[in-house]
């Protein structure tokens, strides 16, 4: 089930190219950047900073997801992966130098699951039509679920998951920003409802990212960002020249924007209610973007452009400017999900 790859062969067989924009020796540069195959037999596919390929692992499971964010979370040492066709979650853990991440279970699912998000010692599992919660305990992630919720519209446009103070927040592509209650354990309680306030214009709630009690979710065919506090839209803002802003990342005062019609990473600040766009602009993309992950001054953007995908790692400077490390081409367009694995994660829940 699990393999490490090394050497050109496999190599010039998964990844059609690496271009080194620059070479750098920062502290980061032990990071792994992760993204799933999303084939029918899924695979994952493991990256250095430099761009090379050190592990390539199936999860056991199938792909096939499209349309979401969040298909791959990470937690210290154990990383999730959605296996869409095959109805469950692979969860790999953190090994040694030679297998990088090794798959430790797979765990089904209610049905279909398209997003992920680890939070208060559970892993919750966004499927096409529920949300439901995984406890976490020295053995891993529990194959039971502890709580479970129905979504409000829940005709499998479900799109991502966050984790919030004492809720989760879900995103429905059929114009659902949503939450759910967690008990004091973390396990999913009672139904969802649906936020107030949400403008009447939206269209298409995509992508999301929390920070204590706050969530950034896009709204992606109405071009906007809005701020989710207290089961309620407060704040709206406009994403300028750059359209459909689909997938965000956020760390630091720095909230990054991943949109695809445009081929670009747009950079904004935020604090208290206000989300400001400092720059329509910080990356050109070969396609259109899939996902985007940033922290600590890296970042790592998925992309697909007519049978390729890439996966484009950035670092970040302390102005939130974006500048190519490293870009690697995928021989299939359905590469999805991104996470970076920090070198120097411990297990600790």
């Amino acid at each position: 089930m699990k393999k490490a790859i090394y050497g050109s062969a496999l190599l010039a067989l998964m990844v059609a190219g690496a271009v080194h924009a620059q070479t750098t020796n920062g502290w980061n540069n032990g990071d792994l950047i992760v993204t799933s195959s999303n084939a029918a037999s899924n695979e994952l596919l493991v990256y250095n900073t430099q761009g090379t390929l050190i592990e390539q692992s199936k999860t056991g499971g199938a792909g096939g997801v499209t349309g979401n964010a969040g298909g791959i979370a990470q937690n210290h040492d154990l990383l999730a992966v959605v296996n869409f066709g095959s109805g469950n979650v692979s969860i790999f853990q953190k090994g040694g130098d030679r297998v990088p991440l090794q798959l430790q279970k797979v765990v089904p699912a209610i049905t279909n699951p398209v997003s992920v998000a680890f939070g208060r010692n559970h892993l919750y599992i966004l499927t096409a039509t529920h949300i439901e919660s995984h406890p976490i305990d020295r053995y891993g992630v529990s194959a039971q679920a502890d709580g479970e919720a129905q979504l409000a519209i829940a005709d499998g446009s479900a799109a991502q998951v966050g984790v919030l103070g004492g809720q989760l927040i879900l995103t429905e592509k059929s114009n659902a920003i949503e939450t759910v209650n967690l008990t004091d354990l973390g396990a999913v309680s009672g139904s969802t409802k649906v936020v107030a306030n949400i403008p009447a214009n939206v269209n298409t709630p995509f992508g999301l990212a929390t920070r204590g009690n706050d969530a950034y979710v896009t709204i992606a065919h109405s071009d906007e960002i809005s701020l989710v506090r207290n089961d309620a839209v407060l704040t709206v803002t406009g994403s300028g020249t750059q359209t459909a802003p689909c997938w965000v990342t956020l760390d630091g005062p720095f909230l990054f924007t991943a949109n695809p019609p445009s081929h670009s990473v747009s950079r904004y600040t935020v604090y208290g209610q206000k989300i400001i766009q400092s720059a329509a602009v910080v990356a050109t993309l070969n396609g259109n973007p899939t996902d985007i992950t940033y922290r600590d001054n890296l970042a790592a953007v998925v992309d697909a452009s007519g049978s390729v995908s890439h996966v484009s790692i950035f670092d970040v400077d302390g102005e939130g400017n974006f500048n190519l490390k490293n870009s690697v081409t995928i021989n299939s367009a359905a590469t999805n999900g991104i996470a970076i694995v920090r070198n120097d994660d411990n297990f600790n829940y």
